[in-house]
């Protein structure tokens, strides 16, 4: 496992990730009401979009976070480890996500226990 390829792949995101950031905060912006030159139906359009901007506002901080702590793990020396049983992650894991966090196995186990309805083992 090459830890710098990983290191600038994940800066490289983060430095999309943050003009994406960027222009979603503008478009989440305040919607200001103005009925001399918006319409109801405008305002409206407006405030959906508004919304929709926010949801991906959401995401995109979300998945700068995930970024951050992978890079600490790269730092901390346990990037590329499941974080619940230490195991090496397979490479095609960390090649499609690098800030993944669990293998295969304890991920199935977080989505059995998260499930409702089901029993914990």
């Amino acid at each position: 496992m090459n830890l710098a390829e990983f290191r600038r792949i994940l800066e490289e995101e983060r430095a999309r990730l943050s003009s994406a950031r960027d222009q979603a905060r503008a478009s989440a912006a305040v919607v200001e009401l103005d009925q001399t030159s918006v319409g109801r139906v405008s305002r409206v359009d407006a405030l959906q979009q508004q919304a929709l901007a926010k949801g991906l506002l959401a995401r995109l901080e979300t998945r700068e976070r995930r970024i951050e702590a992978a890079l600490a793990r790269i730092e901390a020396g346990t990037f590329g480890q499941c974080c619940e049983c230490g195991v090496a992650l397979d490479q095609r894991l960390l090649l499609s996500d690098p800030t993944a966090l669990f293998c295969a196995e304890c991920l199935a186990e977080r989505a059995d226990i998260s499930t409702p309805g089901a029993r914990l083992r």
